[in-house]
């Protein structure tokens, strides 16, 4: 049965990949308290005026992903993809999580939001 919640998603997660959602997810709710988040497009999605960040785990890794990831200022160089609008951080472990980073852009991914509206729109 497809979870229906952020946490019945963790709780069908294994060993590492639920502490590293888990872990996100904190960092997600720290840096962005307004967000709302959901199961969409069967992973964790966290909105402010429309989705700015989702959670996805795969069998070796978890990506942490954003909407508006090619406007998001990324000095680090971390945010991976080639797509036109969403980038994300590919995780394999709690070591790769970089929680004041990941916070600064969640921050950015929300301010994005507010300005331009909706990603999914438009």
């Amino acid at each position: 049965m497809a979870p229906e919640t952020v946490t019945e998603y963790i709780g069908g997660l294994e060993g590492w990949q639920a502490d590293v959602v888990a872990r996100v997810r904190e960092i997600i709710l720290e840096a962005a308290p307004d967000a709302q988040e959901s199961i969409k497009w069967a992973q964790p999605v966290f909105e402010i005026n429309g989705p700015f960040s989702y959670i996805k785990s795969f069998k070796n890794s978890v990506n942490f992903g954003f909407w508006r990831g090619v406007e998001i200022d990324d000095p680090h160089n971390l945010l991976q993809g080639t797509g036109a609008k969403m980038r994300h951080f590919k995780l394999a472990g709690l070591a790769d999580i970089k929680a004041d980073i990941f916070a600064d852009y969640v921050r950015q991914a929300v301010r994005l939001n507010l300005e331009k509206g909706d990603p999914t729109r438009g």
